[in-house]
């Protein structure tokens, strides 16, 4: 936690890089459901600062999310959510194995385009 100029106490940033990597070929099938569960419930979370799902050039079955969140605990709110349980369920019998999981504090973000 940090303190702002007036004196109250706020709750720091949190960023995280997920990466996955699907089972051979099912890349395509994991985009479409966090198409269908998670853009709408990210879309809809305040919390969430910035997001990018991104697809690896490279590796035919690698993904990442970039996300950054209020705070670490609205990281984990929104982990307890329907929307994540219901992406979970249905994605994880098409991937490879668990995410690797980075948390990082940011510092500095470039504000979006007006």
């Amino acid at each position: 936690m940090s303190q702002d100029t007036a004196g109250s106490t706020t709750e720091a940033p949190v960023a995280l890089l997920v990466t996955h990597r699907t089972l051979p070929g099912r890349r395509d099938a994991v985009a479409e459901v966090w198409m269908r569960h998670m853009a709408p419930a990210v879309q809809a979370n305040e919390d969430h600062l910035a997001y990018s799902y991104c697809l690896s050039p490279t590796d035919p079955d690698g993904l990442s999310a970039f996300q950054v969140y209020r705070s670490a605990r609205a990281a984990e709110a929104f982990t307890a959510t329907d929307a994540y349980a219901a992406y979970e369920r249905e994605v994880r019998p098409l991937l490879a194995g668990s995410p690797t999981v980075v948390c990082l504090q940011p510092v500095w973000t470039k504000p979006p385009a007006a």
